[in-house]
């Protein structure tokens, strides 16, 4: 089963064909998975990720994983950055959800969000992370 998918970009012209093999047609050139996930260990080497690759090492460390390989460290803080930002936008969207029902007060001017636990808390539940206010603050 193949499916031809074009790409985007300035090359619009080429088409990608995706076998259920592990190979892929690029432009013309046939790139097997090996091939592929070489290309991204390289350009993970050359990526800084939002989380730095010490907080990971140490949590790591932390929960019992030696990892010897540094770009292992680094796929992992890619890993858990992507966790996080999808959280931040699940919340984002809450808030713009609820923050459509009220009535806006400004109307002209661009809307800026405040990162609340009544917004982060369903954005967790999404992913299997049950938040819930001490007793104190009910």
């Amino acid at each position: 089963m193949s499916s031809n998918t074009p790409t985007t970009g300035p090359s619009s012209a080429s088409t990608n064909v995706t076998s259920g093999t592990g190979t892929d047609v690029v432009g013309g050139e046939v790139r097997t998975a090996g091939v592929s996930l070489a290309d991204f260990l390289l350009q993970l080497e050359d990526y800084t990720p939002t989380i730095p690759d010490a907080v990971t090492a140490y949590y790591l460390n932390r929960a019992g994983f030696e990892a010897s390989d540094p770009r292992i460290v680094r796929l992992i803080s890619l890993a858990a950055q992507k966790f996080v930002s999808d959280i931040a936008n699940d919340a984002l969207q809450h808030c713009k959800m609820r923050g459509s029902a009220q009535s806006s007060r400004k109307a002209g001017k661009d809307k800026r969000y405040t990162l609340s636990m009544e917004d982060l808390a369903p954005a967790l539940s999404e992913y299997g992370i049950n938040v819930k206010k001490p007793y104190y603050f009910t």
